[in-house]
């Protein structure tokens, strides 16, 4: 056991032959082996294998005295990734970090994917010199285990002082989004079908998801799950099966750096079976005996909100691609991009959920934009002071998550409740206003449901002034009224001093931390009684100690000493009072949040002449008039230049659409444009049209771009074909399914009759509003067979024909010049060499390329020819 202890700690066991031991700092360390222990460890190293044992997956933060220390091979990791010095301290390399820079090196060390645990001293040293084993080693025991999801509490933010909370975001920071999922998985051999249940947290906002699906051989619904909620955590069991384990391996190592890598960690599989899981709940509420009915049925609630709520639109892992989702952090250019103009990190990332879960009811749908058409047209003074309020906001929702995990330092909580308490006065100043002058049923209810939700911080005196009255805190008031004690002896002990000294204005001095120090010039040293310690001295005078002032600082440091440790007791019991109000504060920040995601809407309206689109639940339609892309548009900004474009599709009429035209004409953006208008007025968003008319759709399904999956073997017709196929099992009639060039990456014969066969299926099985982009002109003939259910249509563009050449032989591609104007009828041809052209491909080889592309056009044309006379003929010689 020493051994594996010891190994890869370049020098483990220091042997020392030198019979004079060495003793170091704490508790008489020795080099040579423990005369009494007979052991070669020292007791700190013996103290800290004893943690590790327990924790062996795990790098170990000690505390000693001032500085954090790391042993073996956990010092030669963080002398790596922190950069620090590591050197060989008797058996075991060490490092150490000092205590104020804790949170700083922990977080560099969670983010590299390692999981952290703090050992902290459980004595003080005042405490334990006056206790029996004060010659022992200090006790010390695992306060904190910290791993990229659960980075909570004061040991891991930054702490300011009392004068700087006016820089509020700097306290309670808003770090990226740190989901921890759990994942397991079921497969039944009769009916041989995989069901997967997962488990998402997010401890330091306190958002908990459970979902429950089956799944298919590719793993696409849970691909789909881990890129939407983009964990930075999983836990799986030991018994993953070999592609779910693939999966969550590609996706977890899909970045180049390895601060953003997803952490995956292997339990045993017994604790994901239902006895132990069950147990393990049933102790664990059990031992929270000071929860009420009331929270724990509050928390059943909170515990059993679903994953994919039914109230949700469903889509698949390329609609997050198409939204810019996957790498998601308001990136330029994604839609979140677009709508975010958010003021408080809470209502980021309520918005952020908006966007990646639009809703199917309507009456909800008509809520949201019933308030944000009252903040663009209402001419109240409530809302710009409601707007005022949400700016320059701490986190609360996170501030509230740390007190509720009894995690939050004394400025957080000052800083949390201070600014509840200051929302709540302010927003009941409101109420009188809100009631005479708001419309919004949705705007009013919250508004006025906000303060009273609030109101529990001043009726309950759970505000900033702390320990400020001690008549609820009596074994505080007790320990300082005894160090008052002691403070009175000591101030009534000079009296006697100054006749000892012959001094009647003597008085205490405190130099460098040494309180009460008797200063006696050096020239009347002689009448210092024998028995006083003599503390320091300088070249006038000296300064000591007499017994009495020994023994009652003795004394009076370990009072206050206990005073420390009586109100962290008291601390950690008011912060269990304030969590049993957690349920009710959070629904009031939920408000706030609500407020700033809706003037965050109101805000993008206005700004680009946004319109209020008409929802209808019970049809199946998406008409839209003028409409834009709201990415190209945004980044465009001023120019004026996007041109709009019309769509129709009807369930019951046309609800096939096939796209044509030239590379680079516009299709693509076309279809994305039409898919991110839904989701905008699915998520009660106005949208960029002149009107807008959406029956809501219960799934976006999207085949778009090309690309291959090497790490899980598929290649890039695969990927296409994969994604087709779980796009024809989920879609249904109230559907928006997108897809674009399907069958591209074969043979054009088999490419052509999987699109055909493809698009036929959606057009008649389905029956869902379809979207269909591509270069395959046999496709367009389905218009004729399905002439109710099927449009074509193509990208406007103008043909120049290139000048004519000196040599008459000599052919050039002709110059395209784009409309971006979706037309109705199908595009005869594609004219991909303009778009060499634009990639500068070389001039010769364009000459050549138009050469072949002439030839293999006449080509195709005389079969069609011979093909269309003999047809002609054959239907002659039977008509006659």
């Amino acid at each position: 056991q020493a051994k594996c202890k010891c190994k890869r700690t370049r020098g483990a066991f220091k042997t020392d032959t030198n019979p004079i031991a060495q003793s170091t700092s704490e508790g008489g360390l020795r080099c040579s082996p423990n005369r009494r222990t007979k052991s070669i460890y020292t007791p700190l190293e013996q103290q800290y294998m004893e943690i590790k044992e327990q924790h062996k997956d795990t790098i170990l933060c000690v505390e000693c005295g001032y500085k954090y220390r790391f042993f073996g091979e956990d010092a030669e990791i963080a002398a790596k990734e922190l950069n620090i010095f590591c050197h060989l301290d008797h058996n075991f390399m060490t490092a150490s970090i000092p205590t104020h820079r804790l949170f700083v090196h922990v977080r560099r060390l969670v983010s590299q994917g390692y999981k952290v645990g703090v050992v902290k001293q459980t004595e003080t040293s005042a405490i334990k010199a006056s206790s029996a084993n004060k010659s022992s080693l200090f006790t010390r025991q695992l306060s904190a285990l910290y791993t990229k999801s659960t980075l909570v509490g004061e040991d891991v933010n930054p702490l300011l002082t009392l004068g700087d909370l006016e820089q509020a975001e700097d306290v309670v920071q808003d770090m990226p989004n740190s989901y921890l999922m759990c994942v397991s998985e079921n497969w039944d051999k009769q009916s041989k079908e995989l069901t997967i249940g997962l488990v998402v947290v997010q401890p330091s906002t306190g958002d908990v998801m459970v979902d429950c699906f089956g799944d298919n051989a590719s793993r696409s619904e849970l691909e789909a799950r881990v890129l939407k909620i983009q964990p930075v955590e999983i836990l799986v069991p030991s018994d993953l099966s070999d592609p779910t384990e693939r999966l969550l391996r590609t996706i977890a190592l899909s970045s180049v750096q390895a601060d953003d890598r997803i952490r995956i960690e292997k339990r045993e599989s017994t604790q994901f079976e239902y006895p132990t899981a069950m147990m393990t709940v049933k102790e664990y509420y059990s031992s929270t005996s000071t929860q009420t009915v009331e929270n724990r049925e509050k928390g059943n609630l909170l515990v059993c909100c679903s994953f994919c709520s039914v109230v949700c639109m469903c889509a698949c892992v390329c609609i997050f691609r198409l939204l810019d989702m996957i790498n998601i952090s308001s990136v330029k250019g994604s839609l979140l991009w677009v709508l975010d103009h958010t003021h408080t990190p809470f209502g980021k990332r309520l918005l952020k959920k908006w966007v990646s879960q639009p809703l199917k009811s309507a009456s909800e749908i008509h809520s949201r934009q019933d308030a944000v058409a009252e903040i663009l047209s209402s001419e109240s003074s409530v809302l710009p002071s409601i707007q005022a309020l949400l700016t320059r906001l701490p986190d609360l929702e996170r501030g509230l998550c740390s007190i509720y995990h009894k995690k939050c330092s004394t400025q957080e909580f000052y800083l949390i409740s201070s600014t509840l308490s200051r929302l709540c006065t302010e927003l009941q100043a409101l109420i009188p206003a809100v009631q005479s002058q708001l419309r919004s049923d949705f705007l009013k209810s919250m508004l006025l449901d906000t303060p009273q939700l609030l109101i529990c911080i001043g009726e309950k005196r759970l505000s900033f002034e702390l320990f400020v009255d001690l008549t609820d805190f009596p074994l505080i008031r007790e320990r300082k009224e005894e160090i008052q004690a002691v403070l009175s002896d000591i101030i009534e002990h000079r009296r006697d001093l100054r006749l000892i000294l012959r001094n009647q204005s003597l008085d205490y001095v405190t130099v460098s931390g040494q309180e009460f120090l008797i200063e006696v010039k050096n020239s009347m040293s002689s009448i210092v009684p024998p028995d006083w310690v003599k503390i320091n001295s300088t070249k006038v005078v000296g300064r000591y100690h007499s017994p009495f002032i020994v023994e009652r600082h003795r004394r009076l440091l370990q009072l206050r000493e206990q005073l420390v440790i009586d109100c962290g007791r008291e601390w950690i019991n008011f912060l269990q009072l304030f969590g049993e109000h957690y349920y009710i504060l959070r629904k009031a920040v939920g408000h706030l949040a609500t407020m700033d995601c809706l003037f965050s809407l109101a805000q993008v309206a206005k700004e680009n002449n946004y319109c209020r689109p008409e929802v209808l639940e019970h049809e199946r339609h998406i008409v839209i008039k003028a409409g834009r892309h709201p990415v190209i548009d945004m980044l465009m900004g001023e120019q004026d230049q996007y041109v709009p474009n019309d769509t129709e599709l009807q369930g019951d009429g046309k609800r096939a659409m096939i796209i044509t035209g030239p590379n680079m004409g516009g299709k693509s953006s076309y279809i994305r444009q039409v898919a991110l208008v839904t989701i905008m007025a699915q998520l009660g968003s106005f949208v960029p049209a002149e009107e807008a008319s959406i029956g809501i759709v219960d799934g976006i399904f999207t085949r778009m771009g090309a690309s291959d999956n090497i790490s899980r073997g598929r290649s890039t017709f695969m990927e296409e074909l994969l994604e087709a196929s779980e796009i024809l099992s989920c879609a249904t009639a109230r559907s928006l399914v997108i897809l674009d060039e399907l069958g591209r990456g074969t043979s054009t014969h088999d490419g052509i009759a999987i699109a055909y066969a493809t698009l036929e299926f959606f057009i008649r099985n389905v029956r869902c509003l379809t979207l269909f982009v591509t270069h395959y002109p046999p496709l367009c003939e389905l218009e004729k067979l399905y002439p109710q259910h099927v449009g074509n249509y193509h990208m406007a563009f103008l043909l120049n024909e290139p000048e004519t050449a000196a040599d008459e032989e000599e052919v050039q591609p002709e110059f395209i010049t784009f409309l971006y104007q979706l037309t109705e009828g199908a595009a005869g041809r594609s004219y991909g060499l303009n778009v060499a052209r634009l990639a500068s491909i070389p001039e010769s080889i364009l000459r050549t390329a138009a050469i072949k592309s002439k030839e293999l056009e006449a080509t195709v044309n005389s079969r069609r020819y011979s093909m269309w006379h003999m047809l002609k003929t054959l239907t002659t010689l039977l008509t006659t």
